[in-house]
């Protein structure tokens, strides 16, 4: 391999450690996965930049949903890009955008595209039904059709 690529099992490794940052909400320890450089598209963060910014986008997600679940359905491998299909479960328990906790819980299935270099991930576009999920929460009020 070349430097810097990694093999698939490299590659199933660093997500099965991730779901392990993910179950204890370790916001940190996922912010350190990405380059300096890296940049990160969201529905929930907008698009930020470094490590900081994604550990704070993280973090406030994991300080509103406590109970916060993911599972990868699936990953789809491609060099050293990887598309990962995943579900996510939580309760709106912290609060959500300035709007208070309203103790309502969400599903949502979600589609997250990677591109690594050197190990780490350089890039991270997040694509999944926010509006959706604000809907859930309560944040967002919908007509019945």
């Amino acid at each position: 391999m070349a430097k810097g690529h990694m093999t698939r099992a490299e590659i199933m490794a660093f997500f099965d450690r991730c779901q392990i940052a993910f179950d204890n909400l370790d916001a940190a320890t996922l912010a350190g996965d990405y380059a300096d450089d890296c940049i990160v598209d969201s529905p929930a963060g907008g698009a930020h930049t470094g490590p900081p910014a994604v550990k704070k986008v993280f973090q406030a997600v994991f300080d509103a949903f406590l109970d916060m679940k993911t599972r990868t359905d699936s990953l789809v491998i491609d060099g050293n890009h990887v598309a990962q299909a995943l579900t996510i479960d939580g309760t709106n328990i912290g609060g959500f955008l300035g709007v208070s906790a309203s103790g309502k819980p969400f599903r949502l299935v979600a589609v997250f595209l990677y591109e690594f270099k050197d190990r780490r991930i350089v890039r991270r576009r997040r694509i999944y039904d926010f509006a959706g999920m604000l809907t859930q929460i309560g944040v967002l009020k919908t007509k019945p059709v």
